[in-house]
């Protein structure tokens, strides 16, 4: 990321969780949070799960929901999960815009045709973006406001 090699095991395990994270309301371009994720060097996939868990609790309780403080105190005192499942990364409330959006695409598309045509859905400096096969590039915000028709339109030619 910013402070990791790109092909870092740090790097990929926040790729794993960063999108969970950001639709919880974490700001990852926060320099309190991005100090605290450099300065942690180890149980940084502990803490990241432990902070979705806390967060879904948090939620789930209507309690108040400070995210970024969160994960900040996740990190430097290394919390660990209590009961961590994967399926909580496929909960409707984790999925990023992004994500919503792919699997609208299928529904609007179909599976193969929105393969063919999308090649990724990333983060870039906080925004989400939808990388197409044939190069182009558009916000996930973007994608969204246009019709379909548009969108597919743009995507193929």
């Amino acid at each position: 990321m910013w402070f990791w090699e790109e092909d870092s095991i740090e790097s990929e395990i926040l790729k794993k969780y960063e999108r969970a994270l950001v639709a919880i309301g974490v700001n990852l371009s926060q320099e309190e949070v991005q100090n605290a994720l450099e300065i942690c060097t180890s149980g940084l996939e502990d803490a990241l799960r432990r902070t979705i868990e806390y967060v879904l609790w948090l939620h789930e309780n209507n309690r108040d929901i400070f995210p970024n403080a969160i994960l900040i105190r996740a990190l430097q005192e290394q919390w660990q999960p209590v009961a961590w499942r994967d399926e909580y990364l496929e909960l409707p409330m984790l999925q990023s815009p992004g994500q919503r959006w792919w699997n609208a695409a299928a529904k609007m598309w179909g599976d193969d045709l929105r393969n063919r045509l999308v090649a990724d859905v990333f983060y870039d400096n906080g925004q989400e973006f939808i990388k197409f096969s044939n190069g182009k590039e558009l916000v996930v915000e973007t994608a969204w406001r246009w019709e379909w028709e548009r969108v597919l339109k743009y995507a193929t030619i």
